[in-house]
């Protein structure tokens, strides 16, 4: 069967109260600006009824599929299985929770067919966000694009229109630690961006935790710098000199004043301070070799336990796992 012109990758966990809203307000949107659809839903291990809902509403609509992973293995890897799986010459991933509005799809997709590749959704306005993420976010950006050699759009995220090629090219990179909004801006392409403002969760509540915010912030700029590798090096140069400066202070104080009576405090401050900068240093060399553990035991990305909706001759994805 001929590709149709537009894939829209939906990655969902525990998300049954969303998906009827979701669906009721893409299905318009989609049969006026791009009738040859398909929408790909991930379910990613959800718990709650979403794959019962989901199996409901493939019955009754020819444009759904869905992939079923085997467990939850977070939102990158079910972004990534999603994309796997779509055949759509334009590629649209989107959140099922409706705070990013299809009906930019519309215009996304007419500068796609002006001839941009890649077409990002930037937040213009997310006071519905609450201060603490909105300010944790802008601060991630400017340290992101200050140590990494990779320019991350300021409040963008996964919502954006890729072109067929763009999805091609992200399917070559197989890294298992995955922060996809770091490699959609590593990949280039002719990009253009869209405004909009970020509205309230239509229904149910967010599954990104602080612990699942700090870890996805911590992959991606780990992911895309050696810095903080680097920093330890200008580090020990740094109080290696301070320390050379304060030995030749104390020799020349020494010879001129005599030997005066050691100070046990700060003694016991100083040995206390090297000590926990050597535990940073060596936690940071962690991080970098727990990820050089993950990547090297070529593990699969995701498991897929089941996929319905897809034609096994059209597409590829169904007779492969990703390695």
């Amino acid at each position: 069967m001929p590709a149709p012109e537009l894939s829209v990758v939906v990655p969902v966990f525990n998300e049954a109260a969303s998906i009827a809203p979701f669906l009721a307000r893409i299905g318009p949107v989609l049969a006026e600006h791009a009738p040859d659809h398909e929408i790909v839903f991930v379910n990613d291990g959800s718990r709650d009824a979403t794959l019962a809902v989901l199996m409901d509403h493939l019955g009754r609509n020819p444009r759904l599929r869905l992939v079923d992973l085997s467990r939850n293995f977070g939102k990158e890897a079910a972004l990534s299985a999603g994309l796997d799986f779509c055949t759509g010459r334009a590629v649209v991933p989107i959140d099922v929770d409706l705070q990013d509005p299809p009906e930019l799809i519309g215009e996304m997709l007419q500068l796609w067919r002006d001839g941009y590749e890649m077409v990002l959704a930037q937040r213009s306005e997310r006071s519905t966000d609450a201060w603490s993420k909105r300010t944790s976010a802008g601060l991630f950006y400017r340290l992101a694009n200050r140590l990494s050699g990779v320019d991350l759009p300021h409040n963008v995220g996964d919502f954006r229109l890729m072109d067929r090629r763009v999805v091609e090219a992200l399917s070559l990179m197989p890294e298992r630690t995955r922060f996809m909004k770091g490699l959609f801006a590593w990949l280039g392409f002719k990009q253009t961006t869209v405004q909009y403002a970020r509205a309230a969760r239509a229904a149910g509540d967010t599954k990104f935790r602080l612990g699942s915010l700090w870890r996805l912030a911590l992959d991606g700029l780990l992911s895309f710098t050696t810095a903080p590798l680097k920093v330890w090096t200008y580090l020990g140069v740094l109080f290696a000199t301070g320390a050379f400066g304060y030995l030749s202070f104390i020799i020349g104080r020494t010879l001129i004043f005599g030997i005066d009576l050691p100070g046990y405090a700060s003694l016991l401050a100083c040995i206390l301070f090297f000590s926990g900068l050597n535990l940073v240093g060596l936690g940071v060399i962690g991080e970098y070799l727990a990820r050089v553990f993950i990547e090297v035991k070529r593990r699969p990305l995701y498991i897929v336990r089941d996929a319905a909706g897809f034609e096994a001759t059209a597409n590829p994805a169904l007779h492969r796992r990703r390695i």
